[in-house]
């Protein structure tokens, strides 16, 4: 059937980057529609076009998505203006299955392509960047506030992705880019400190589930930390044994939107539907071997404790990269319960073992005034671009979107 009238569709500059365990769009402001350069229903109805979102079919097919937390992911980024920094970077989370950009945190896994990006997209200033070398990118988190420091490898002038830097999750080496998260703990949205409660564990009390020992801070995400034995799991879980189970999604998810409402995140229970995003639940369990998702063995040897972290309402395939700050951080102070699982004391660097294999973390934790304060968690991630060129989307997205 021949149409009658044009469809015009937009064209927009877009790069298609891994980074981490993750995968999203990512944009230059400057080359976003004029409507969709502020924040807004415009910009929100562009980028879940983009991704191909809303899809009750849960597939994204029509987007470029790929129907998995780690997947369904956008990126902003633009010059900065702020004094130090040299880039400007705006995480949305892409709800799959409704109308909803969760704005509320950060991707600690696409943070490692936000400096390749940058560099490649020309917009930092040539004449910082070695020919040869590390080039340090100082980067503006946006969505909570924060620096990032990327430390990424320079080669004839231009980034180098290929290399021989292996990241559990992730199929093939390359490049390693290190992260430096400065001042990553989050007083949080009350003002509260890195603990919102003050406690570095609680007693959470979730109708009709149960009641829980938790360790709930802000540090790289807000973040829930359970125990597994007391969710009857052995901290080992692959993602089938969660996934497959909607009684345990559920049961998750409210206990999820009750440590929300007790870290002061929102402000009644149902609130925590709108933002999927944050906080993380994960629940840890000491060093003992498993099979990771890949076949391969992890010893006992080879890590302190076992993390299993939930990511929009489904068991992550590795580990989200904020949450590995918080979890770096929560196991440099004694007493939480990912300190315990990892054996007690004190510690700056971390290795846990997730589904896909292991992964370590530093953070430099100090007690000041009676007050826990973290000055920088460390990790290192790797990025490639995967494809460059022009996204489309129907041009009257704009259009629907300004009119919500």
């Amino acid at each position: 059937m021949t149409p009658t009238r044009p469809l015009p569709q937009l064209r927009i500059p877009a790069t298609y980057m891994r980074g981490g365990t993750s995968k999203g769009v990512f944009f230059r402001l400057q080359d976003l529609p004029e409507a969709a350069r502020s924040p807004g229903a415009a910009r929100d109805a562009l980028l879940l076009r983009v991704i191909g979102s809303p899809d009750p079919y849960g597939k994204q097919i029509d987007g470029m998505g790929g129907a998995t937390s780690s997947t369904s992911k956008t990126v902003i980024v633009a010059k900065s203006a702020r004094p130090g920094h040299d880039v400007d970077y705006l995480f949305g989370q892409v709800s799959i299955d409704s109308a909803f950009v969760d704005w509320s945190g950060n991707c600690g896994n696409l943070s490692a392509a936000v400096g390749p990006f940058a560099i490649s997209s020309g917009l930092v200033d040539a004449a910082q960047l070695p020919a040869d070398g590390i080039a340090t990118v100082r980067i503006w988190q946006a969505n909570i506030g924060k620096t990032i420091v990327a430390h990424v490898p320079m080669a004839g002038g231009q980034v180098v992705e290929d290399g021989d830097f292996e990241l559990d999750g992730v199929t093939f080496p390359a490049a390693e880019v290190q992260l430096e998260f400065l001042d990553p703990a989050d007083e949080g949205e009350d003002g509260g400190s890195m603990f919102p409660t003050g406690h570095v564990v609680d007693t959470l009390d979730v109708p009709g589930v149960g009641t829980f020992k938790a360790t709930l801070i802000n540090a790289g995400i807000p973040t829930i930390f359970l125990d597994a034995a007391d969710l009857g799991y052995t901290g080992s879980e692959l993602q089938d044994a969660i996934n497959a189970d909607p009684a345990a999604l559920a049961r998750f998810e409210a206990i999820r939107a009750h440590g929300a409402l007790r870290m002061g995140l929102i402000a009644e229970v149902a609130e925590a539907a709108r933002r999927q995003h944050t906080p993380k639940l994960a629940f840890v369990a000491p060093a003992a071997g498993y099979t990771a998702s890949s076949g391969r063995q992890v010893e006992a040897s080879d890590i302190d404790l076992r993390v299993r972290a939930m990511s929009m309402g489904k068991l992550h395939h590795a580990m989200m990269g904020t949450a590995a700050v918080a979890i770096g951080t929560a196991a440099a102070i004694p007493g939480t319960l990912v300190n315990l699982a990892a054996g007690g004391g004190e510690r700056s660097v971390v290795r846990f073992g997730h589904p896909s294999g292991t992964l370590r973390v530093g953070a430099e934790a100090r007690l000041v005034d009676g007050q826990w304060t973290v000055t920088r968690a460390v990790m290192s991630r790797s990025a490639r671009v995967l494809m460059e060129g022009q996204v489309r989307v129907p041009a009257a997205i704009l259009r629907a979107g300004a009119d919500r």
